[in-house]
């Protein structure tokens, strides 16, 4: 193992409240590259900023330990870790000028007036900026005050760069415009970047790899691909994009793969088993001791009499563009089936009884 990665290692944090003890991060472990884009991933509540704000130093560990190019940073205060942090809000100083900004943590380590000036000069070019080094936040857009956020946190070559829910305050378009160049200045400079967000498309699209949160706790952590094609949790499945559940039973199972029975006794082959949480068959309101797992693009629609498997009643038929979306009524399933298509059968519409065809490699199954 490398030792200037990011390690961290059964990190935990217990709020005290007049309520009593809150854990809101209970004992995550996780590595992370010298050079890796590193996205904290889940929804409101889940510990994923508690997480990033211990690393930053802003908050206290009540227990575990975060150790970066060998040192513990646990009980270093957030000045000395070298970090660079972008926040949701921008955090800019309303009384400065988008050059002193930038500068702002260059003079705090006493740099000479000319490398200031330099560096700053040359991320302001990078950003998008130049021309704009004279003017006030306020006279800026959304945008354009979350860049020179960024050129703050950058100016000083941080070992570490941290990004806080940095585009929920942008409308979509910029949203996606700003993401990327987040990830192409990351990659240009070489910097390990761990970043937070609820958006799990955002997370997809500029990750190396993503630790999924629920609750305190890390679900799963793997590359994007691997996350959506193999979740390892209910959770994790139907959090990250669109998913079908079908309770189950299972009829056979070894390490290649195996057989369940639906609720109408149709049999379907799948590809894969993980186990099943009790809590989340509860939460998911699985009555059976197993749940079949489908995404909506790897299911098919055939006429009801042409093939096996489950079947259903085409309710509404959206067409998106590049692809068609079906919603279908199915007693098998625990809600609605939701199908998306880019080939469309032509043979196919609204009121239509049709049987929903995968393939095995493409189901998945959660056993208890």
């Amino acid at each position: 193992m490398k030792n200037d990665v990011l390690r961290i290692e059964n990190l935990t944090k217990v709020f005290d409240t007049p309520e009593g003890p809150v854990h809101a991060v209970r004992e995550v472990s996780l590595e992370v590259e010298e050079d890796e884009f590193f996205s904290l991933l889940g929804p409101s509540g889940c510990g994923k900023t508690t997480t990033l704000r211990m690393i930053a130093g802003l908050e206290t560990v009540t227990s575990g330990s975060i150790a970066f190019k060998g040192r513990d940073l646990s009980r270093l205060p957030s000045a000395e870790r070298n970090l660079g942090m972008v926040f949701q809000s921008y955090a800019l100083f309303p009384h400065m000028t988008v050059f002193d900004n930038a500068a702002y943590g260059l003079r705090l380590r006493h740099v000479p007036a000319k490398q200031v000036r330099d560096r700053v000069m040359e991320l302001l070019s990078a950003l998008g900026l130049e021309g704009l080094h004279g003017r006030y936040p306020s006279d800026l857009s959304g945008g354009q005050q979350q860049r020179v956020s960024i050129a703050r946190a950058l100016a000083y070559d941080p070992d570490m760069f941290l990004l806080d829910e940095p585009l929920a305050n942008l409308d979509a378009k910029l949203r996606v415009q700003m993401r990327e160049e987040i990830r192409r200045i990351q990659k240009d400079l070489g910097v390990l970047a761990v970043y937070v967000t609820h958006d799990q498309e955002e997370a997809m699209s500029v990750s190396d790899r993503i630790g999924v949160f629920r609750a305190g706790r890390l679900m799963q952590v793997g590359v994007p691909q691997d996350i959506y094609r193999d979740p390892t949790s209910l959770f994790v499945a139907d959090f990250i994009g669109k998913i079908n559940f079908f309770p189950c039973t299972v009829v056979a199972a070894d390490s290649a793969g195996g057989k369940v029975a639906l609720r109408s006794g149709r049999e379907v082959v799948v590809g894969r088993f993980h186990p099943l949480d009790e809590s989340e068959r509860e939460e998911f309101g699985v009555e059976t001791r197993a749940v079949l797992a489908v995404r909506p693009e790897h299911i098919e629609l055939r006429p009801h009499d042409a093939a096996d498997g489950p079947v259903g009643v085409v309710r509404r038929e959206l067409f998106l563009g590049s692809i068609v979306r079906y919603f279908i009524d199915c007693d098998d399933a625990t809600r609605t089936v939701v199908v998306e298509s880019a080939h469309p059968p032509a043979d196919v519409a609204e009121g239509d009884t049709v049987r929903l065809v995968t393939r095995p490699e493409h189901a998945l199954c959660f056993r208890g």
